[in-house]
């Protein structure tokens, strides 16, 4: 966990990103493990690591349990890829954050 205050200049505006409703309806859910998050802006900075990817819809990250529920686009990116785009996301020499897919659901219809 890395030991900051958001007072020490950790501020992150969380990016939104609009999502077609067609492809939503492609989306598939996974669920990752992330630790190194310290405070709520740690857990804003995974969010808008992982919603940078193209393909990936939606994401919800819980600081509390160290869950991040992403929705992706199996035909654009492949769960493999997101643990990368959380380490990234703290790839500032203050953060640093790892992350593993838990488990990938496929879409039942």
């Amino acid at each position: 966990m890395n030991n900051h205050s958001p007072s020490q200049g950790c501020h992150v505006d969380v990016i939104e990103k609009a999502v077609d409703p067609r492809a939503m309806e492609r989306a598939q859910p996974v669920f990752l493990s992330v630790t190194g998050m310290g405070c709520p802006t740690c857990a804003k900075r995974v969010h808008n690591g992982l919603l940078q990817l193209e393909g990936v819809m939606a994401v919800d990250v819980t600081l509390e349990s160290g869950l991040a529920r992403v929705l992706y686009d199996p035909m654009q990116v492949t769960p493999d890829v997101l643990p990368a785009a959380v380490a990234a996301a703290g790839n500032d020499g203050r953060h640093h954050y790892t992350a593993r897919v838990l488990r990938t659901y496929a879409r039942v219809d």
